[in-house]
């Protein structure tokens, strides 16, 4: 595909081309992906080290930390090196390695809460048959076809960019690449490409949330019958995946179920889906769960 594109590399417009807006961009993405790294990776960490965390809830969340720590390091260090550049530029295939890695990952964390909800209504629905139902080998296969699942998914966005004769112009407005951006560059009919992508990122995002959303309806209904503690121990978790759930995938619907046009709002909004989720994550899993604030507790003084 490439001997008939006459493109070798595209421009990064980035988030602003002002001097002084790059500085303030750089400062917010570092600390935005520092912390990010430091709560992902102490989660990683902290549910690696720690037999108390070996229940199925906590390597589904190991798996979302990991997801999200690659999800972020996909963009954010190049994102950080061309803010110094006076003009950023990106080869066609590290540009199609990016669009790789960027929806790998970034599918990956949808089919881990996808995961993470299932765990949630088998413990609370069906707690009697828990231990049985998500064993430690049933939950390895779950999450093996995930990653099976999220590398299809990016195989055939890699297929769809590649469909794309680039012959003009290569200024892509934005701080990565995505096959949004790229259609808009492509010289050729991109109405079916467009639908192609609507109905695969698309309809992965929105079916996910419809399916994530019922599933979490069902949970919340079902706790009327529990205890007064059971009901508040598995609010407590609920709502902390549904706070995740609404700003991972509000975003992500609103980018990827439209015609391939740009609007000023979508760069600040990647942003906070592909820094700022992951940098929520390890905040609500850790704020509002005091398991994984024991182990942490034991792993500091160790």
């Amino acid at each position: 595909m490439k001997l008939n594109n006459n493109v070798t590399e595209f421009i990064l417009l980035g988030l602003t081309q002002d001097p002084f807006r790059k500085k303030i961009v750089v400062v917010v993405v570092l600390l935005f992906y520092l912390g990010m790294l430091l709560g992902n990776v102490l989660i990683i960490t902290t549910i690696k080290t720690s037999k108390a965390l070996g229940s199925p809830v906590y390597f589904f969340l190991f798996h979302l930390s990991l997801s999200d720590t690659c999800f972020s390091t996909s963009i954010a260090p190049r994102m950080i090196v061309d803010a110094f550049l006076k003009k950023a530029t990106i080869s066609f295939s590290e540009c199609i390695i990016q669009v790789f890695t960027f929806h790998f990952f970034g599918c990956l964390e949808i089919f881990i809460l996808i995961l993470m909800a299932a765990d949630r209504y088998v413990a609370i629905c069906k707690p009697l048959h828990y231990m049985t139902i998500m064993s430690h080998r049933f939950c390895g296969v779950l999450v093996a076809m995930a990653w099976v699942g999220s590398c299809v998914h990016s195989l055939t966005q890699i297929f769809l960019a590649l469909s794309l004769p680039f012959c003009g112009p290569n200024v892509i407005d934005h701080y990565f690449c995505d096959l949004q951006p790229l259609l808009n560059l492509a010289c050729s009919d991109t109405y079916v490409v467009n639908l192609l992508l609507v109905s695969n990122s698309g309809a992965i995002c929105t079916v996910s949330f419809v399916m994530l959303m019922i599933s979490y309806a069902i949970i919340l209904h079902s706790l009327r019958n529990h205890s007064a503690e059971g009901k508040r121990k598995a609010l407590s978790t609920c709502i902390s995946h549904i706070i995740v759930v609404i700003f991972f995938f509000g975003p992500c619907i609103f980018i990827y179920t439209r015609p391939a046009t740009t609007f000023p709002m979508d760069k600040l909004i990647a942003v906070f889906y592909t820094l700022g989720t992951p940098l929520l994550n390890p905040l609500i899993y850790t704020l509002r769960n005091s398991e994984v604030r024991n182990a942490m507790k034991k792993l500091w003084r160790r």
